[in-house]
């Protein structure tokens, strides 16, 4: 919360010992005199006794920029709390959510704002601006109380934060310094810079409001812009993330993965969003629709889906999808016969549908019932060696593969993405996952068994974490191992991302009788419902069941069920912030906070527009519930922090000694 040996993951893991004597050689350069090493236990000690910050847990944003961008700036509510808290009674209603947006949206609402004040009389925007920083600088003392000086001070815009600092830490009512504080108002205002000062007041504030955000995983697919959050979370001022099935797809295809590539392609098809693809990355798919369009016809089955709101953009937009997303469909699918021959232990043979088929008669064989094909699209599969890409195909996959590897904006998100994620993530007493923990139905831990080596429960995530980094830091154009990993996370039996038995993708397009279409999910969805399976799954990752909680992403919770299990430790996020999934979960998305007195589970409506909040002064509508409250308040003590942070006054304390 000062200096670099408090930052979060400052040291690289190592041995205990090895890491100690390491911490030891930095401090003893760091503060080289006795005085030095008095002032920074002083420090630390105190930093120990302030209250924990704030953390912002979200999920699933499936490429919905805009509502992701406003829970961001609001703090999931959190700013919109601590005005109130201020100005309650001293603002009415309106004025206060007005005061609340401009904090959000400070360019936008400026300009709006002046556009009003300056049809009125002369001094009306000045008396504004006056009255705004006087409110802008109670709130930022308000939101600040947690955190130390230094560490404001780094929050704070450098072009201000002299004059930041001088109206923070000095009371206006005192005699002496009153006409100093109206002077330096003043001259804000005549000097032209009130606009820059407003606009980085608001940032600071939204960065104290909330100090770490945890991002559970499917950034991408879906949704039109998930460019835009990686590009958010980049310039994001802490952040982690745990990695979701969907995002695997695309480090999957920026790592080799042609199966992983056709899969986010149909998908992107499907949902009417290539230009993710074309216009944010840069990847011609032109010599693609060419293919598709000579060998491909309108297809029903193939439809792209639209959720309310979105229209095609020209005329045979959705011919051209519908082709595209045959096209992709029949090459994944037949990948996926190849990846699983070259993959036995994948243990997916059932799932090379395409060499079931009865090519004859149009049927499919499937746990020995007999199904009829529908909106077939077969003419480029050869019966003989169902497999096998056409010459045309095979060029056409190793061309947008290459393209996809060589996309400098789209390795710039991904290397973001595998290095600031993970699979899970223990933090302060929390166990942070997208998914799920492959199990049986009485709760054990199933074995996946690879080249040799079984991996389960906690050892599993790790196995796959490692491959993640591995295909995409180090990928290997004889080596299809790791990349296949990759692809066997996104739809695999015993894969924490997936959780389900099977993706019955094939038999949705295919097949009629829905009943083909069901998914199995693991046993985990129902046990996870059960306070004694999830405290096992705490102790397998090493945390306190009586303090811990799982907190997951992945499924959306529907309407009438219930986001919080297990008496309050388990926690699911994903409440639709797609569209595509809002008619199943009638509302706009879970966020979570977690702050000194506990958990808080936060419902939200749908999001409207950035200009409906900025005219109209309307927000996303949340609703809070408090999961936990904290019969001892929290302080930076309780925290992985403030671990550290004990640690280090320890090595200081016997530098001390020697001193």
């Amino acid at each position: 919360m000062t200096s670099g040996l408090n930052e979060p993951n400052q040291f690289k893991k190592r041995a205990d010992d090895n890491e100690k004597q390491y911490l030891r050689e930095i401090m003893e350069e760091r503060f080289p005199t006795k005085e030095a090493v008095i002032t920074e236990i002083m420090n630390l000690e105190a930093i120990l006794h302030l209250p924990k910050a704030t953390e912002h847990f979200v999920s699933d944003l499936h490429g919905e920029y805009s509502a992701f961008d406003h829970i961001l700036r609001n703090g999931s509510g959190n700013i919109k709390n601590k005005i109130t808290d201020i100005f309650g009674g001293r603002m009415t209603p309106s004025r206060l959510q007005n005061f609340a947006i401009l904090i959000y949206y400070p360019e936008e609402k400026l300009e709006y704002k002046k556009r009003q004040l300056q049809q009125d009389e002369d001094d009306a925007l000045e008396q504004w601006y006056l009255d705004t920083i006087q409110r802008l600088v109670e709130l930022l003392e308000f939101v600040s109380t947690k955190y130390t000086r230094s560490k404001v001070r780094k929050a704070l815009d450098p072009n201000f934060a002299y004059i930041t600092e001088e109206l923070l830490y000095t009371d206006p009512q005192e005699f002496d310094k009153r006409s100093y504080i109206d002077q330096l108002m003043k001259n804000l205002v005549s000097m032209g810079v009130t606009d820059e000062f407003i606009i980085a007041t608001c940032y600071t504030i939204q960065q104290l409001v909330v100090d770490h955000l945890h991002v559970l995983g499917d950034i991408y697919d879906r949704g039109d812009h998930p460019e835009l959050i990686m590009e958010r979370l980049m310039s994001y001022h802490s952040v982690d993330i745990q990695w979701g099935n969907h995002d695997m797809l695309w480090v999957g295809a920026s790592s080799g993965s042609a199966l992983c590539m056709l899969n986010l392609l149909r998908i992107s098809a499907r949902y009417n969003n290539l230009a993710t693809i074309e216009d944010a990355y840069g990847i011609s798919l032109r010599h693609l629709s060419r293919f598709a369009e000579e060998h491909y016809a309108d297809n029903p089955a193939f439809r792209p889906k639209l959720v309310d709101g979105d229209s095609f953009n020209f005329d045979g937009e959705q011919l051209q999808l519908t082709q595209i997303q045959q096209a992709v469909a029949i090459m994944q699918f037949k990948m996926e016969v190849q990846t699983i021959a070259r993959e036995p232990d994948f243990q997916m043979d059932d799932r090379a549908l395409l060499n079931k088929i009865d090519y004859d008669n149009n049927t499919l064989e499937l746990q020995g019932k007999t199904y009829q094909l529908t909106n077939t699209c077969f003419d480029l599969i050869d019966p003989k060696d169902p497999g096998k890409l056409t010459s045309e195909e095979q060029e056409l996959v190793e061309s947008l593969l290459h393209s996809f590897v060589e996309s400098k904006s789209l390795q710039k998100h991904l290397e973001f993405l595998v290095n600031k994620g993970s699979m899970y993530l223990r933090y302060n007493d929390n166990l942070l996952l997208h998914g799920c923990m492959p199990v049986n139905e009485k709760g054990k831990f199933l074995p996946f068994k690879y080249h040799g080596k079984e991996y389960r429960g906690k050892q599993l995530v790790d196995f796959f974490d490692q491959q993640v980094r591995h295909a995409y830091n180090d990928p290997c154009a004889n080596d299809y191992s790791a990349a296949d990993l990759i692809w066997y996370l996104w739809q695999g039996p015993i894969s924490p991302l997936f959780g389900k038995k099977a993706m019955t993708t094939f038999e949705r397009y295919f097949i009629k009788d829905q009943a083909s279409h069901e998914e199995v999910r693991n046993p985990y969805f129902r046990l996870r419902h059960n306070e004694i399976f999830v405290d096992s799954m705490l102790e397998e990752f090493g945390l306190d069941p009586q303090d811990g909680h799982v907190i997951n992403g992945h499924t959306p919770v529907k309407r009438g069920h219930d986001a919080i299990m297990a008496n309050g430790k388990m926690l699911v996020i994903d409440g639709g912030y797609s569209k595509a999934y809002q008619p199943t979960t009638g509302f706009g998305g879970y966020t979570l906070l977690y702050n000194s007195y506990g958990l808080q589970l936060v419902e939200h409506h749908p999001f409207t527009s950035k200009e409906d909040s900025i005219v109209n002064g309307k927000d996303i509508v949340s609703t809070r519930r408090v999961v936990n409250h904290e019969v001892h308040r929290k302080s930076v003590a309780d925290t992985d922090i403030g671990a550290r942070l004990k640690e280090n006054v320890k090595i200081l304390r016997s530098l001390l000694d020697e001193y």
